[in-house]
C-alpha cells in the first residue's frame, strides 16, 4: 500500500536534472575535460593526500584554498566563497537574492538549473530569450532586469550549450545599467581566456561590486568528480552567501586536490589550447556536412543543428557515443551538443556523423 506524506508543496512538479548515466565508449555528452589529471599534478596530488588526517573537519583546507585563489586575482581572502562545484555556488546565490516577491532574470536557452534553482529559492524566474542565432539582446536584457525590480542578474558567459560569448564591453554596459547584482557564470571562461577573446569580468569587480563571479575547477581543470568551484565578490555579498553554506560543506579531499590544481594550473594550458584547437577544426568539419548548422562557441563544446537530429542521436547511442540531445526542449528543438575529448575520440565520432549524414549507416 502506497504511503502518502506531507511533502513540501511544489516539489512533486519541481523538474529534475537527469544525471543517469551508461558506460559509454566516446562520452561527450557533460562538457567534461576528456582527460585524467597531468602526470606532474596527479604524483603532487598523490604526495599530499598521503599527508591528510581524515580525524579532522576541514578549516585549514578551506582558508587556505581561498587565500591562494584571491592572491591569483589580487583580492582578499574574504572575496572568496568556496563550492561542491560552481552550481552550488549559483544555488547559494540564488537562495541569498531570492524569496517570495523576488525575481531572478537570466537568459534563455542557458543552464537548465536557473529555473530550478528559482523556484526553489520560492523566486520567480524572468527568462529572457536570446536573438535567433543565440547571441543576447543586452538592451532587452536589461529592460527586463529593470522593468521586473530584480533581486538578481544571472548571465552564463560563455553560454551553455550555445557556446556564445558576451563581449567584457557587453559585460559593462550591463553593470553600469543595473543596480541588482550581476552573477556572472563563467565556467567556461577558461577556454575563452586562452583565446585572448576572453574578457573576465574578474576586472570589472572593484569597479562594480555588484558584479559576482563564479568559476569552476571541472572544465578546463579535468576536476569535476571531485566538485569544486569558486565564487569571487565583494566583502558584504561574499558574507551574506556564506551564511546559506552548511558547516564544513567542503571535504579534505576536494580542497587538497583543488589547491594542488590551482598551484599547478600552468599544467593545464597546453591541453586548454588544444582543446580550442580540435573545437575549431570539429567545427570546420561540421560545417561541411550538408544541413548542419554549427554556432560559433568559445567554450569546450559545440552546438549543432539538424533536420535529422533525434535520429542521429538513435544511432550515437547505439554505436555507445554519448551526445547531448535537447530533444523539444524550448529553443532547442533538433539540436545536439557535442564536448570537446580526446583528439581519438573526436576523430571517431565526426567520423561516424559523417557516415550517418551520407547515409552509409542505417537504424
Amino acid at each position: 500500500m502506497a504511503m502518502e506524506y506531507n511533502y513540501r508543496p511544489g516539489l512533486a512538479d519541481m523538474p529534475g536534472y537527469d544525471v543517469v548515466e551508461r558506460d559509454w565508449r566516446i562520452k561527450i555528452n557533460a562538457n567534461e575535460c576528456g582527460m585524467n589529471l597531468p602526470p606532474l599534478v596527479l604524483e603532487r596530488v598523490i604526495s599530499r593526500l598521503d599527508r591528510v588526517a581524515f580525524n579532522r573537519y576541514p578549516n585549514e583546507q578551506a582558508d587556505m584554498l581561498r587565500e591562494a585563489i584571491a592572491e591569483g586575482y589580487n583580492l582578499k581572502k574574504e572575496n572568496v566563497v568556496l563550492g561542491n562545484g560552481s552550481s552550488e555556488i549559483i544555488e547559494k546565490l540564488f537562495v541569498t537574492f531570492g524569496g517570495r516577491g523576488h525575481k531572478i532574470v537570466y537568459p534563455q536557452p542557458s543552464f537548465s538549473m536557473y529555473k530550478i534553482y528559482a523556484r526553489a529559492a520560492e523566486a520567480e524566474g524572468v527568462p529572457v530569450d536570446l536573438k535567433p542565432d543565440y547571441t543576447l539582446d543586452v538592451n532587452k536584457f536589461i529592460a527586463a532586469v529593470k522593468e521586473s525590480e530584480a533581486s538578481l542578474a544571472v548571465i552564463c558567459n560563455p553560454n551553455n550549450p550555445t557556446g556564445c560569448r558576451l563581449p567584457l564591453k557587453e559585460v559593462e554596459k550591463i553593470a553600469r545599467s543595473i543596480s541588482c547584482p550581476l552573477l556572472m557564470d563563467e565556467a567556461y571562461m577558461e577556454f575563452a581566456e586562452a583565446e585572448c577573446v576572453g574578457g573576465s569580468a574578474v576586472s570589472l569587480l572593484k569597479k562594480y561590486p555588484h558584479v559576482i563571479v563564479a568559476r569552476t575547477f571541472s572544465k578546463a581543470y579535468g576536476l569535476a568528480a571531485c566538485r569544486m568551484g569558486y565564487m569571487l565578490a565583494a566583502g558584504d555579498i561574499a558574507g551574506m552567501t556564506g551564511k546559506t553554506m552548511m558547516p564544513y560543506c567542503l571535504n579534505v579531499l576536494s580542497l587538497t586536490v583543488a589547491d594542488t590544481v590551482w598551484q599547478m594550473r600552468d599544467e593545464y594550458r597546453h591541453r586548454i589550447i588544444q582543446t580550442i584547437a580540435e573545437r575549431d577544426r570539429l567545427a570546420t568539419g561540421l560545417k561541411k556536412i550538408a544541413g548542419f548548422t554549427v554556432y560559433p562557441s568559445a567554450a569546450n563544446f559545440l552546438l549543432v543543428k539538424y533536420d535529422r537530429a533525434a535520429e542521429l542521436n538513435e544511432y550515437l547511442t547505439e554505436i555507445s557515443i554519448g551526445v547531448r540531445s535537447f530533444g523539444s526542449a524550448p529553443r532547442l528543438e533538433n539540436t545536439l551538443r557535442f564536448s570537446i575529448g580526446t583528439p581519438a575520440e573526436n576523430e571517431q565520432w565526426l567520423l561516424a556523423v559523417q557516415a550517418f549524414a551520407r547515409e552509409e549507416v542505417w537504424l
